[in-house]
This record gives C-alpha cells, sequence and structure tokens, in this order.
C-alpha cells in the first residue's frame, strides 16, 4: 500500500538533539561476493532489533542500494547512538567484531558514518507532494505556513515560510 501523498507542504520539527546518522557500505570488488556479502547482511538484524526495541533511541530509517549502500537513520540522541553502537548485547557490536577480524584491511568492502546532532533553529525542510519522508517522518512535522508578504500598491502576496 503506497504512503499518502500530502498536498499541503509540510516542515519538519524534530526535538533539538535529535541524530541525523549516514551508514552503508560501498562495494570495491564485485567479484569478492565472499567478502562484501556479510557486511551487507550484517545490517538487516541490526535495523529488526532497532525496530523492535525502541528504548534503544532509534526513531527510523530509510535504506538505498546500489554499488554504494546508504541507511539513513535518525536517533533520539548522540548519547543513545553511542549507547547502542557499543552494547555488548546487541547486534552492532559483534558485527563490527566479525567486520574488523575478516574484512577490516583486504579492501573488497568499505564501510562508513556519519552522525549530526539537529539544531532546529539551524535547519529548514520543506515537504511538498510527498508522503511522510526523512526526519519529518521520524519526529514531528506541521503545515509550512503562508505569510503575507507586501507587493507595493497595497497588495500582497502569500509566501510559504518554514
Amino acid at each position: 500500500m503506497a504512503a499518502k501523498v500530502e498536498l499541503v507542504p509540510q516542515v519538519a520539527e524534530p526535538p533539538e538533539g535529535t541524530v541525523v546518522f549516514l551508514i552503508g557500505m560501498r562495494i570495491n570488488s564485485f567479484w569478492k561476493v565472499h567478502r562484501w556479502l556479510p557486511s551487507f547482511m550484517a545490517m538487516v538484524p541490526m535495523l529488526v532489533e532497532l525496530n523492535k526495541q525502541k528504548e534503544y533511541g532509534f526513531l527510523g530509517a530509510r535504506t538505498w542500494i546500489g554499488r554504494t549502500v546508504l541507511v539513513l537513520q535518525y536517533w533520539h540522541s548522540m548519547d543513545e547512538l553511542m549507547a547502542y553502537a557499543h552494547d555488548t548485547s546487541a547486534s552492532h557490536r559483534p558485527a563490527w567484531g566479525r567486520f574488523n577480524r575478516t574484512v577490516a584491511n583486504n579492501g573488497a568492502v568499505g564501510i562508513y558514518h556519519e552522525a549530526y546532532v539537529v539544531d532546529p533553529a539551524r535547519m529548514h525542510t520543506v515537504y511538498r507532494n510527498m508522503p511522510p519522508f526523512g526526519i519529518g517522518r521520524a519526529t514531528e512535522s506541521r503545515p509550512q505556513r503562508a505569510v503575507p508578504v507586501p507587493r507595493g500598491h497595497g497588495s500582497t502576496q502569500e509566501r510559504s515560510t518554514p
């Protein structure tokens, strides 16, 4: 079932401290499937675990797959993201250990992550003719407000603002 497209322009309203986390991998040697496939498959149980156990602070994710795989994640806070990453009883820590023992320096697959703490006063979002998406889906969103803008000679036009 397709998500409902929202025709009213929306903007995100994440709480301060929300984290945008980019994590993924790049296949450097397609023919070394035995090297990169385990890294690719390791993300699946982590995402299942995070979706089931909200106490970790995970808010949601979206995945894009190609030569470079990108998993865009949202978290309540950097502290919760780091706590999950270091939790030996969670799926991530053992997967990271396996990667470092078996793949880390052979060059067949690269991995990356970037984490950014959101400052709502210094961000900009717009979702127009979109189903709920991105940080607006993971946290909160609201309709974008229209405000009158003077155009001269007493007439006005409306302009959308976040």
